[in-house]
């Protein structure tokens, strides 16, 4: 299988040109679906039945599974949309350079898109039973939260024993155990406005009220714990001379485990029940939209047996933890064995210098599929 998968990497860099050269932000519908197009196309081909779940908003979301499935027990998690505006394939097209593949979303997560492919038309290939024990959600709307695919996700993962997800390996080639959980808010506070020269006093500044209120919300960061509050962007007044009558923030907060997110929210809970400016009000508004994904027992078996699987083919396997956010979160809080990182080595997502190692494209197909050999063998021994 490793031989016929390296006999495909200049198949891979065609594709991957192909789907990097497509603007596919997450707010582009066109751009992304017509990403899910070529993709589903070339599952259809080696026998994969498509569910489209039709959006409106974004794009389409897609439930893929071969045609001979059967109680799959592995769940795939993929992305088609990235974080670029339309115009920026056409300003930074697909290259490469010294081994390197550059583009936007060329790590996260159009790699990824590649290898996966790659690694189901290897097992098909290969006339085994893995491709019966594997259902895939392609969905386009990651990069902004996931808010219309999150439910999708966690019904059509509740009877999965394994969740694999496609976010590309760290720069070291490390796969990803454990993510914080992530949330959003929005503190808005409304005041009474007033020309600063002629009446200050009749003036009640929301700008005052939530300058009070921001320092408050950083010093309920913890770094040591691994709780943070970022306070992103604010927005209020009019002009230097007219008292505030409203202002604006959103907050982002990152946490490690579920019952930090509890207390957190509830000391924010407390910040925004009163005001230091008198005449002024609070609307806070938010939730988690990510929960934490932990590293269970569940989770370290299953990386053991990908370390074994990486010990046999000559590949080493080292776990990490990150403060970014991924669908793997959704899963793990369901209390499924997840790992994710398991794309291509990457790195600089989200920038102009993103970039992905084309080495590791055959190395990490080769890798997910004998993960999905190996986790079906199990199935069919117990």
């Amino acid at each position: 299988m490793e031989e016929y998968i390296k006999q495909k990497e200049i198949d891979m860099l065609k594709l991957l040109e192909t789907l990097v050269n497509i603007d596919s932000g997450s707010n582009y519908k066109q751009g992304v679906d017509a990403v899910g197009h070529i993709i589903t196309k070339l599952f259809s081909e080696i026998g994969f039945n498509m569910q489209k779940i039709e959006n409106k908003e974004y794009g389409n979301h897609y439930v893929l599974t071969h045609h001979r499935c059967d109680q799959p027990e592995i769940i795939i998690l993929a992305h088609l949309d990235t974080v670029f505006p339309m115009g920026t394939a056409l300003d930074r097209p697909f290259s490469i350079i010294d081994g390197r593949a550059y583009g936007p979303g060329v790590a996260d997560m159009k790699g990824s898109l590649v290898t996966l492919y790659f690694a189901m038309k290897a097992l098909q290939r290969n006339h085994g039973n893995e491709l019966s024990n594997v259902k895939i959600i392609l969905n386009s709307d990651e990069e902004i939260g996931s808010p219309t695919s999150r439910e999708l996700i966690e019904k059509e993962s509740k009877n999965a024993r394994y969740s694999l997800v496609m976010e590309p390996a760290r720069k070291d080639g490390s796969i990803v155990s454990s993510r914080r959980g992530k949330g959003n808010y929005t503190l808005t506070i409304e005041g009474k406005a007033a020309h600063s020269g002629i009446e200050p006093e009749k003036g009640r500044s929301a700008i005052e009220e939530l300058a009070h209120k921001i320092i408050q919300f950083y010093q309920l960061s913890d770094p040591e714990h691994g709780i943070s509050v970022n306070v992103g962007v604010i927005e209020g007044g009019t002009s230097p001379n007219t008292i505030p009558d409203h202002a604006e923030a959103t907050i982002d907060i990152r946490v490690k485990d579920a019952s930090q997110a509890e207390e957190l929210e509830e000391k924010m809970e407390e910040i925004v029940s009163s005001t230091e400016v008198k005449g002024t009000s609070i609307v806070f508004e938010g939730e988690m939209n990510r929960p934490p994904m932990e590293k269970t027992k569940k989770t370290q078996s299953l990386i053991r047996v990908i370390q074994e699987i990486g010990d046999k083919i000559g590949v080493e396997i080292v776990d990490t933890a990150t403060g970014g956010g991924s669908d793997a979160s959704f899963t793990a809080a369901l209390g499924i064995a997840t790992v994710d990182g398991l794309g291509p080595i990457g790195g600089n997502a989200h920038s102009d210098k993103e970039y992905i190692e084309i080495d590791s494209l055959v190395e990490r197909t080769h890798l997910l599929a004998m993960i999905i050999k190996q986790l079906t063998l199990k199935k069919v021994k117990e």
